[in-house]
């Protein structure tokens, strides 16, 4: 078991991690979440896996090339499940509000809200990446997500 300061930092360190992948994904289209990952980890939606920076990475560049979109993914509820020294577990919840157009759109419902599990891997020490990062929809409606119907990899 890890000692509750370092249960509550290595917390921190996650939910900075977790918070800064979806503002790289808002506000600059996630050009860069892949680089958030190990080389070979993998990102879920749904149906949908995509596994390594390269895969990852198209999914993004195939988002941005839909067209204007705007989107804010909303997380809260965080949980760390595990940590050790080499690897972490975080578990929080995901709201997605989305639609395409520029701002000022209709406000309207979150489109998805899903069950995020985070599994990192911690090298050199404090330094975490995403080994997985799956999201799991409880409840979608309204707009569709942008996700590709097929598996990347």
């Amino acid at each position: 078991m890890i000692r509750t300061p370092d249960r509550a930092s290595i917390l921190q360190k996650l939910v900075a991690l977790e918070t800064e992948y979806w503002f790289e994904v808002d506000f600059n289209w996630g050009r860069n979440a892949a680089q958030l990952y190990v080389p070979n980890g993998i990102f879920v939606i749904g149906e949908t896996r995509m596994v390594g920076h390269d895969a990852i990475a198209q999914f993004y560049r195939w988002r941005e090339e839909r067209g204007i979109r705007t989107a804010r993914h909303v997380i809260t509820n965080f949980r760390l499940h595990a940590a050790n020294g080499s690897e972490a577990s975080l578990g929080c919840i995901l709201l997605l509000y989305a639609a395409d157009g520029a701002p000022v759109l209709p406000s309207l419902p979150a489109i998805l809200i899903a069950d995020v599990r985070s599994d990192f891997a911690c090298s050199p020490p404090g330094q975490y990446l995403f080994q997985s990062h799956v999201l799991s929809p409880v409840f979608m409606g309204g707009e569709a997500p942008t996700v590709p119907p097929t598996t990347r990899t």
